[in-house]
């Protein structure tokens, strides 16, 4: 039997002492970092495009939050559809769990801005100025000179213009990239704010890309932290074949006449932790740090392929796969997440295709009593909260129903509404008081019928989208009412 795995007693990029240790990755080739440097390209290429590309005559991502409003893919919503955002954040994380669970933190080696920002826009600035991994340390171990600081300034110039250019970026979703170019030409005094925020912005994406760098995934990120109770032994994990590489040592012959030493595959030349982003030894097992990036496997397939063995030695299989053959993908936690995110997804989806392009909302006038008794008619006063959510001008008509005979004043029954704007309608509703006497009070003291509601309607006169709503009708008791109407 091999000799039980050591797993680290701590992190893998902390030294004994407890202090931290920079991490220089050296650098690799093989089939997994070539596609995820080609998904890198697409979501960095994703995330420029989004607030420059137009559809429908607005930028595809615009989060305009001072004034409440934004578009997304050419549909817009407003601060009423938050409730929105609640049902798509369900269905993403109800996603990241099912995959989770499926394929590991594939989600952080893959797609994650903190891994995608680093790996293919800051990292390659480092290699170019400070060469690769053995240059690095090497260059670490000297004193301070002219050549190691001219190449630190170098490298953190660089640094700072990179992130801020992610900030440009960042901020262009909140802005608009027209506004953001007018704003910069017109310098900072004039947006304070914008400038405030670009700058901070910059500061912090340098502080984490240039120096904090995994230390977010292994320290701050909770995601990392869960992966306990998220993966199972049939989760299909980056894993170390520990029958098949162990016992490991460096490649030695034997001596003429002498048998040779059983030994594994793993010739321990700790190619896997050099790559590793976290610096981690996967050796020990699946850890916190794993980031599921796949560059152990690289590394590893191109040691084994020199030697002329098979490669797969560090491969993504299950806990389940490596000790008993035998991989099972249906199971109770994996039916579960793809029901919550059916669930969520239907939701989301319903929701979407019955929103409207206005809300409505019946309100009562502050300051006024539920009824006002004007000579022979008992009123009821309204308001119509009425919200325009598209980006040009909406018109509406607007109607209210009552009894028969009634009373009913609307205040615009014909109006225009600025987009993303709204508009108080106000409506008087009045009846005959002898009517209201007969119609919801009895003859017996402390009876009333049961009174019927207003009844409002709303069109947009462009979309044609109708929108129905009620409130009820507050008379005055039955004792203000009669001595109101002089009787005793």
């Amino acid at each position: 039997m091999p000799e039980e795995r050591k797993v680290p007693a701590i992190i893998s990029s902390m030294r004994p002492d407890g202090s931290r240790m920079m991490i220089r990755t050296a650098d690799v080739k093989g089939r997994f970092i070539f596609w995820r440097r080609v998904v890198f390209v697409l979501l960095i290429g994703l995330y420029i495009a989004a607030p420059l590309v137009n559809i429908n005559n607005n930028p595809a991502v615009f989060l305009d939050v001072a004034q409440r409003r934004f578009f997304l893919f050419g549909k817009t919503f407003n601060a009423q559809d938050f409730w929105i955002v609640l049902l798509f954040a369900l269905t993403f994380v109800f996603s990241i769990l099912l995959v989770t669970a499926w394929r590991g933190r594939l989600w952080c080696g893959w797609v994650c801005p903190q891994t995608v920002f680093l790996e293919a826009l800051f990292r390659p600035i480092e290699r170019w100025v400070d060469g690769s991994r053995e240059q690095c340390l090497k260059a670490a171990s000297r004193p301070w000179g002219a050549g190691k600081v001219f190449r630190f300034v170098v490298k953190h110039a660089l640094f700072l213009l990179m992130a801020a250019f992610v900030a440009h970026a960042s901020v262009a979703f909140f802005v608009s990239v027209p506004a953001y170019i007018t704003m910069i030409q017109e310098g900072p005094a004039a947006h304070l704010s914008p400038f405030i925020w670009t700058v901070a912005l910059t500061i912090l994406f340098h502080f984490n890309f240039a120096w904090f760098r995994e230390q977010f995934c292994v320290v701050l990120c909770p995601y990392g932290r869960m992966q306990s109770v998220l993966h199972d032994q049939d989760s299909v994990v980056i894993s170390y074949d520990y029958n098949r590489g162990e016992p490991r040592g460096k490649l030695a012959k034997p001596a003429p006449g002498e048998e040779a030493p059983r030994q594994g595959d793993c010739i321990d030349c700790k190619r896997c932790i050099y790559v590793c982003p976290t610096a981690m030894d996967i050796r020990g097992g699946l850890q916190m740090e794993c980031l599921a990036c796949a560059q152990c496997i690289d590394a590893c397939d191109e040691v084994m392929t020199k030697l002329k063995k098979p490669i797969g030695l560090i491969r993504h299989a299950s806990q389940q796969e490596l000790t008993q053959g035998k991989r099972r993908f249906f199971r109770p936690r994996i039916f579960i997440y793809a029901a919550a995110i059916l669930v969520a997804f239907s939701a989301l989806s319903f929701s979407l295709a019955k929103r409207q392009s206005f809300e409505l909302l019946v309100v009562r006038p502050s300051g006024f009593a539920p009824w006002i008794l004007e000579g022979s008619k008992v009123y009821n006063q309204y308001e119509l909260h009425l919200v325009n959510k598209r980006p040009e001008i909406s018109p509406y008509s607007v109607e209210a129903s009552f009894l028969e005979g009634a009373h009913i004043i609307v205040g615009l029954p014909k109006v225009e509404v600025e987009p993303f704007s709204s508009i108080r309608i106000p409506v008087r509703i009045g009846v005959e008081r002898e009517r209201l006497r007969e119609m919801f009070y009895g003859e017996e003291e402390g009876t009333r019928a049961a009174i019927p509601r207003v009844q409002m309607r709303v069109l947009n006169l462009q979309t044609q989208e109708l929108k129905e709503t009620s409130a009820p009708f507050i008379p005055p008791g039955r004792t203000v009412l009669q001595k109101e109407m002089g009787e005793p």
